[in-house]
C-alpha cells in the first residue's frame, strides 16, 4: 500500500511540474487562448445563423444555445492536445531516448504523466476562455450539474485514449524519418471523425452510428455530447465503448513498443 502511495506521489509530481512548467509560459498560453478566442467565435456565429436560416430549434437533438456549448467542449478539448508524438520523434531521432530509458520510471508512464499535466492546464484555460465567449453570445448556460458530472467521468478516460493514440504516433519514428505527415492525418481524422465542428448525430445513419463507434468519437464526440445532453445510458455506452478502445490501444503500443525498443542503439538515430 506505502509503496503503491509513492508510485502514485512520484507520477502526480511529474505531472505538477509539467502543468506548472507550461504554466511558465504566459505569452504562450496567452496566444493559444486567442486564437481559441477568434476560432471559436466564428465558429458559434456560422451555428447562429445556420439555426436562423433553417428556422429550426433544434438540431441532433440541441437546441442552439446547447450546440454552442458542444462546439465550446469540443473546440476546448482538441486545441489542449499536446504535440507529444512531435517531441517523441525528435527524441528518436536525435538519439535522446536512450537517455530516458534509463530512468528509472518506465518511459511511457512517465510520458503519460507528463501529458496529463500539461493537457490538464490547456484544457481548464480553454473551458474558462470558451465559456466567456458562449455565454457572451448566447446569454444561457443550458449545462446541468449532471452534465458537469457525466464530462468528468468521460474526459479523463478520452484523454487517455488520445495520449495512447499520439504515442502511437509518436513510435513510428523508430522506423520513418518523419512523423509529421502521420501526426497531420491523425489529427484530422480526431476533428472530422470527433466531431469537432458538427455532431456525429447530424452525419446520415449509416456513417454516424459507424462514427460513433470509433475511438475519435469516445476522444471528443462523447464527453462533448454528455455535457450539453447527458444520458445514463448512452453515458454507460460511451465509457465502455473507451475502456475497450484503451484496452486495444494499451495492446497495440506495447506491443510496437516492445518492437522499437529491440531498434534502439546508444548512439541515437
Amino acid at each position: 500500500m506505502k509503496y503503491s502511495h509513492t508510485i502514485f506521489r512520484k507520477y502526480f509530481a511529474l505531472a505538477f511540474i509539467s502543468a506548472r512548467s507550461n504554466f511558465a509560459y504566459f505569452a504562450e498560453v496567452l496566444s493559444r487562448q486567442l486564437f481559441l478566442a477568434v476560432i471559436l467565435y466564428i465558429l458559434l456565429r456560422l451555428w447562429q445563423q445556420t439555426y436562423s436560416h433553417c428556422g429550426l430549434q433544434q438540431m441532433a437533438g440541441l437546441s442552439l444555445p446547447q450546440m454552442l456549448w458542444y462546439l465550446t467542449a469540443t473546440e476546448a478539448i482538441i486545441l489542449s492536445s499536446s504535440p507529444i508524438s512531435t517531441i517523441m520523434d525528435e527524441e528518436i531521432r536525435s538519439g535522446s531516448l536512450a537517455m530516458q530509458l534509463i530512468r528509472p520510471t518506465p518511459y511511457p508512464l512517465y510520458r503519460l504523466a507528463l501529458y496529463l499535466g500539461e493537457r490538464a492546464l490547456r484544457l481548464l484555460a480553454n473551458f474558462f476562455i470558451g465559456s466567456i465567449i458562449c455565454f457572451v453570445l448566447v446569454r444561457e448556460i443550458p449545462v446541468s450539474v449532471v452534465g458537469i458530472l457525466a464530462l468528468a467521468m468521460a474526459l479523463p478516460l478520452a484523454i487517455i485514449l488520445d495520449f495512447l493514440g499520439n504515442f502511437l504516433v509518436g513510435l513510428a519514428a523508430f522506423w520513418l524519418e518523419n512523423t509529421s505527415g502521420i501526426l497531420f492525418i491523425y489529427s484530422r481524422l480526431t476533428m472530422v471523425l470527433g466531431g469537432m465542428l458538427i455532431p456525429l448525430d447530424l452525419l446520415p445513419a449509416p456513417y454516424s452510428n459507424l462514427a460513433k463507434s470509433l475511438p475519435f468519437a469516445s476522444m471528443v464526440y462523447g464527453p462533448a455530447r454528455q455535457f450539453v445532453h447527458p444520458c445514463n445510458f448512452e453515458l454507460l455506452q460511451f465509457i465502455v465503448l473507451q475502456i475497450s478502445w484503451i484496452f486495444v490501444f494499451s495492446i497495440i503500443v506495447w506491443q510496437v513498443y516492445s518492437l522499437a525498443l529491440k531498434r534502439v542503439a546508444s548512439n541515437g538515430g
